[in-house]
């Protein structure tokens, strides 16, 4: 083989390690009371970190989902079909809980457990988590229909995974969708169309199109359509009791930018048939309690692709020269690695700390629901918000590498906007928290509880808090500057979190680059004297 056959200087594949390895997650659990979990983490992290799951997570990316309308013969089937794996994948999901299974557990930390699994799962693929998430999330709007919760909770809840078209009743486990938007309308769901006409039998006549439903093979569906008095949320099942197919067609599947191993479909309601779920005329704030749990998921999500970005870029620098030198001990490449870590690890402590005022909320604090009400809402808004950034800037650590589709760093690159769409883009998000402030001010006094526990840790934390109480009382064109408003409640947030709870050296590069104005607009532009070694060490893994 001629000498230009060699393969020098590059990078071993990042596998054979235990995703779990991570000090911020395990100290964040075992702090939000889930500690217990801490073998099934390792258990799952260390799948997560085999070259088996990451092909899974490569194949049904590469082989996406197909529609099949109608069979050889012409009859009317609406089927998808999906890459064997990505029931691989769904299977150990629901096997591992990061499903409904937390509304049916009375350990304390049981939400919290769920969403570090979510955490660590993500990195391996987070397309067919948003059925997973959905189904975690469908419980709390589903309880507004005692009866019909008392039928399909326990199911949610199961460890198997049943696919198959059948009668969700018969089923050993059932995955569940949320179907809202229109092409009218988008966010702006009371526009829906989509109409519900009341039957003798209680049951409802569905008629309309939506126009995104994720992951149409689902079991149930939570969908909004309009009755007599207003819009209404109601379970529309694929398969109804008597064994036939409700009228749900999927008319197309979306050709997506990312997300592809996940179908998402028009769905047309032909007639189909559904069961009220709360009461007419109040389907937004019955499925609203969905929507807040799915964009904890889209919070969780968030922080898991920045770690898996930066894990990947630290891993890349770590075992590559350039220009004669480690690359890991280029100076201004460890400015880039160390703030890509800052940024992972707030995210990361935020989101646990929202699951864990998720969990004790399910357990009836109010407090801690008014906390997450509002720390939700900002921490959706900026998190995901950060995501499409922070991959960019990994995978270009990397450098061309980064961009070829063998790295996974396009993929990773792809799914990053995804989140901050989902549930409320960034607009969507920034004027539900001026909504959640205005509704519920005991929501202010919750987050601003929170965020002064770090009260004199950290001066510029301090003034931080301080100027941000100060803007919040300005009502002056408070629409007009709720991206600017929104964003530092989120910051705030994170700034506590890791200066009561973060590794030091983390916690004073937020500070000085957050808060302390010695910062630039791109990665990589943390302030002189920042420990740039015992950051980055916290993103390195071994294999």
């Amino acid at each position: 083989m001629p000498h230009t056959h060699e393969v020098t200087n590059q990078v071993p594949p990042l596998t054979g390690h235990d995703v779990a390895a991570d000090a911020t997650l395990l100290a964040a659990v075992e702090r939000e009371g889930a500690g217990w979990a801490s073998g099934e983490l390792h258990e799952l992290g260390t799948l997560a970190g085999s070259e088996q799951a990451q092909d899974w997570g490569r194949l049904v990316n590469e082989n996406p989902p197909a529609l099949r309308t109608h069979d050889r013969y012409g009859h009317r089937i609406d089927e998808v079909e999906f890459h064997p794996h990505w029931h691989t994948l769904m299977d150990v999901a629901v096997r591992h809980g990061l499903h409904a299974a937390p509304w049916q557990d009375q350990r304390q930390g049981a939400h919290v457990a769920r969403a570090a699994k979510t955490y660590l799962w993500m990195q391996v693929e987070p397309g067919h988590l948003c059925p997973i998430s959905m189904t975690y999330a469908a419980v709390p709007a589903l309880r507004h229909a005692p009866e019909l919760a008392e039928v399909y909770e326990p199911l949610l809840a199961s460890p198997e995974y049943d696919y198959g078209l059948r009668v969700p009743a018969t089923k050993r486990g059932v995955i569940a969708g949320m179907s809202m938007t229109e092409k009218q309308g988008g966010s702006d769901v009371r526009s829906n169309s989509t109409s519900a006409t009341a039957n003798a039998d209680g049951s409802y006549t569905i008629t309309g199109h939506k126009w995104f439903t994720s992951a149409p093979m689902s079991d149930v569906f939570l969908a909004l359509a309009q009755t007599r008095t207003g819009l209404s949320c109601f379970l529309i099942p694929r398969v109804l009791p008597d064994g036939s197919r409700n009228r749900m067609h999927l008319q197309r599947l979306k050709d997506k930018l990312g997300n592809r191993s996940n179908a998402s479909a028009e769905i047309e309601y032909d007639g189909a048939i559904g069961w009220l779920v709360g009461a007419e005329g109040r389907g937004v704030p019955t499925i609203i309690e969905m929507v807040n749990m799915t964009r904890l998921d889209c919070t969780i999500g968030a922080a898991a692709g920045m770690r898996a970005g930066v894990v990947q870029a630290v891993h890349h620098a770590t075992h590559r020269a350039a220009f004669g030198d480690s690359l890991i001990d280029a100076p201004l490449m460890r400015n880039v690695l160390a703030d890509l870590t800052v940024e992972s690890e707030a995210a990361a402590l935020a989101a646990m700390r929202l699951a864990g005022a998720a969990d004790r909320a399910a357990a009836g604090d109010e407090q801690e629901a008014a906390f997450r009400r509002l720390g939700l809402a900002a921490s959706k808004y900026w998190t995901c918000k950060r995501g499409p950034a922070h991959a960019a800037e990994a995978l270009e650590c990397l450098g061309g590498n980064g961009y070829v589709e063998e790295s996974g760093m396009p993929r990773l690159y792809r799914e990053a906007p995804l989140v901050s769409i989902w549930e409320g883009s960034g607009n969507v998000a920034a004027l539900d928290t001026l909504r959640a402030m205005a509704k519920q001010p005991e929501s202010v006094d919750a987050f601003f509880t929170e965020v002064n526990k770090a009260a004199g840790a950290d001066a510029r934390l301090d003034e931080a808090i301080r100027a941000l109480s100060k803007d919040l009382s300005n009502h002056d064109d408070i629409q007009f500057r709720a991206r600017r408003l929104v964003e530092t409640m989120a910051m705030v947030l994170q700034g506590s979190l890791l200066v009561r709870h973060g590794e030091a050296a983390v916690a004073d590069a937020f500070c000085a680059s957050r808060f302390g104005g010695d910062w630039g607009v791109a990665f990589g532009t943390l302030p002189a004297g920042v420990d740039t070694g015992s950051i980055i060490g916290r993103a390195q893994v071994t294999a």
